[in-house]
Order: structure tokens, then C-alpha cells, then sequence
């Protein structure tokens, strides 16, 4: 794969053998990103975990202290009462059954926040919702009768984390223009939730690899032996 010259000149400044420790990490990646658009910084967690078994499953949610630099959209489901609620909690759109036809097209949403009662309906939107990772859930805080915390959450800049197919958990950590001192927060309160989140089931080393990357940048891998505990 051909790389551009600015990500050539960039990777040069990693040296690829070494593990950082998360602030140096941090400021290679801020100082890597070059694009002329304001980069997403991710961390990418390899972990020791078998996803297919139920009991080495991650799945959760964090609220990063510095937020994620995005805007994000939340849509609702709720009726009644709740709606009103959702209304004034600053939901971006509320419905129930009408919203169904419009949500086979994606792009004008990023978090779907359901009531309880209304889980009957969303879950009809599984095939179009689950394979997005979008499907409401209560691990994640997003099936809740206390919508007002949880669409402040999400606005305040509440993440998912959850395993892939491969194992690894991809998360946002913010954006190149934010300080490394706010990405360095956002990363360690992501790591003090994968840590905590630990499935008790599993046999072996739980974090086999970090690498933190901007959008367009190269990687640079963390030294995980702080996290091995």
C-alpha cells in the first residue's frame, strides 16, 4: 500500500520497537496528525478475551472528562410522559413506530437512547441497528427510564466500548486540536473502565496490545504493563 508523504515524514518519528508510556504516546500522536481536518485521535485494544464465549464478553460505556470533540445526535425512543422528557433533555429526535421507515437510512444519528417499554419496538430495527453497534442496551445505559441522565451523558461525551470480532475494543480518545493533557484523561478513563471491566471467566493476559492512531496518522503502541495488574 502506497503511503502519502506527509504520512511517510510522520511515521518516521515513531520508532516502531518501542512502547510508550501513554503521555508520550499522546504526543506523538497529536504530533503526527497532520491532515488538514481535525483528526480523531483512537485507541485500539487487543485483548486476550474470546468474544464468542458469553462469559468473555466486554461491553460497557465511560463519560471521557474532555468529551469527544464531536457533536453527537441522539435519537429516542419513548412515548408519553418520557418523550416530553427526552424533549427537554435535548434529544435531537423522539418518536416511537414512525421513526421505524426512516431509520433504514443511517447518517442522521449517533446514539439511540430506548425506554424500557418501547424495546418491543427497537427490536424490530435489530438487523439494521445491531450490525452498527446502534442497538439500545442496558449495560450500556442506553435502555433507561432516567432518559434525562442519560441523553446529559451522551452530550457530555459518554462512549461505548465493546469487543469486535477480532477481540479488539476501537475507541475515540478526542480530537488532535484538544490538549494532551485532556487526551491523556480521556485515554486513562477508558483504561480504568476496560481494566475494571475485566471478564473474571478469562484464563491468560487480559490486554495484549494498545495502539493509539489519529484518523490519517500512524500508530504508536503503549507500553501495557501498567494494566497487567
Amino acid at each position: 500500500m502506497k503511503r502519502g508523504k506527509k504520512y511517510v515524514e510522520a511515521a518516521k518519528l515513531i520508532d516502531r520497537a518501542t512502547l510508550y508510556t501513554a503521555e508520550d504516546a499522546v504526543a506523538l500522536v497529536k504530533k503526527t496528525s497532520t491532515a488538514k481536518f481535525d483528526e480523531t485521535i483512537e485507541a485500539h485494544i487487543r485483548t486476550g478475551c474470546d468474544g464468542r464465549h458469553a462469559d468473555q464478553q466486554i461491553r460497557g460505556a465511560v463519560v471521557l472528562p474532555h468529551g469527544t470533540g464531536k457533536t453527537v445526535r441522539v435519537l429516542v425512543f419513548a412515548k408519553g410522559a418520557k418523550a416530553t422528557e427526552a424533549e427537554a433533555a435535548g434529544a435531537d429526535f423522539v418518536g416511537g413506530e414512525e421513526l421505524i421507515p426512516k431509520i433504514q437510512n443511517d447518517g442522521w444519528f449517533d446514539v439511540v437512547v430506548a425506554t424500557p417499554d418501547m424495546m418491543g419496538v427497537v427490536g424490530r430495527l435489530g438487523r439494521v441497528l445491531g450490525p452498527k453497534g446502534l442497538m439500545p442496551n442496558p449495560k450500556a445505559g442506553t435502555v433507561t427510564m432516567d432518559v434525562t441522565k442519560a441523553i446529559n451523558d451522551i452530550k457530555a461525551g459518554k462512549i461505548e466500548y465493546r469487543l469486535d470480532k477480532t477481540n479488539i475494543v476501537h475507541v475515540p480518545v478526542g480530537k488532535a486540536s484538544f490538549t494532551e493533557e485532556q487526551l491523556a484523561d480521556n485515554f486513562k478513563a477508558i483504561m480504568d473502565a476496560i481494566v475494571k471491566a475485566k471478564p473474571s471467566a478469562l484464563k491468560g493476559q487480559y490486554i495484549k496490545n494498545i495502539t493509539l492512531t489519529a484518523t490519517m496518522g500512524p500508530g504508536v503502541k503503549v507500553d501495557t504493563s501498567k494494566y497487567l495488574g
